[in-house]
């Protein structure tokens, strides 16, 4: 799978149903682009279109069951390979990561909030 259609469902799985066009503009790529990748995805069955619950010329991709299942095992799969590495450190190493936690976590808000700025 490619890493945009990776990021995509790790979009979709994070802000849930959206249409086509706006995830072009938050996964940085065409919209002709982003049509075939969901067509591609569709048809491995990890996501679907639906109409707009308020607007019937809208169509949202959604995750499937699938779809979901594999952003989970990617999320997992990430998890216990840096677990892994971790491992390999030395106590001080791993004391230094716990240090530096706070302002990572400080980051990822940082990197959110701008990703939901742009996303708008």
């Amino acid at each position: 799978m490619s890493l945009t259609s990776a990021a995509t469902l790790a979009t979709l799985d994070r802000t849930g149903p959206r249409r086509i066009t706006d995830l072009a503009v938050s996964e940085g790529v065409t919209q002709p682009a982003m049509t075939v990748l969901v067509r591609v995805m569709e048809e491995s069955g990890l996501v679907e279109r639906k109409g707009h619950p308020s607007d019937r010329r809208v169509t949202l991709v959604c995750l499937t069951e699938a779809g979901a299942s594999y952003v989970r095992t990617r999320r997992r799969a990430g998890v216990d390979a840096y677990a892994q590495l971790i491992d390999e450190l030395t106590g001080d190493e791993v004391e230094a990561l716990a240090a530096a936690l706070p302002a990572l976590l400080h980051l990822a808000e940082i990197e959110s909030r701008a990703r939901e700025v742009s996303d708008r």
